[in-house]
């Protein structure tokens, strides 16, 4: 197995929660906080957690406004974000190839 190299998976997407809400904003491009907390089935502190971490690591961006009166949190996923994610995958298809 030439191409086994555990160390090429990014920890910062191999947890749980930060690869759901990765592999959501793949696709979705935005997502607001509300709909990756259901989605998920995280709590409002543990998705804010990861999200902060992502934030913090340059693969997601957050905007925060309001709808009317109402706060609203959206996150979509930055272009380092989808290289690193692009990245990710090609590493798990590595290591079960």
């Amino acid at each position: 197995m030439k191409n086994f190299d555990i160390g090429q998976i990014d920890e910062m997407i191999h947890a749980r929660m930060r690869l759901g809400i990765m592999a959501y904003l793949a696709d979705a491009e935005i997502a607001d906080f509300n709909a990756l907390k259901t989605l998920l089935r995280a709590t409002q502190g543990n998705l804010s957690v990861h999200l902060r971490k992502l934030e913090a690591a340059g693969y997601v961006a957050i905007d925060k406004g309001f709808s009317g009166r109402k706060p609203l949190t959206r996150v979509r996923m930055t272009p380092t974000g989808r290289k690193a994610f692009a990245a990710y995958i090609e590493a798990l298809v590595k290591l079960i190839a």
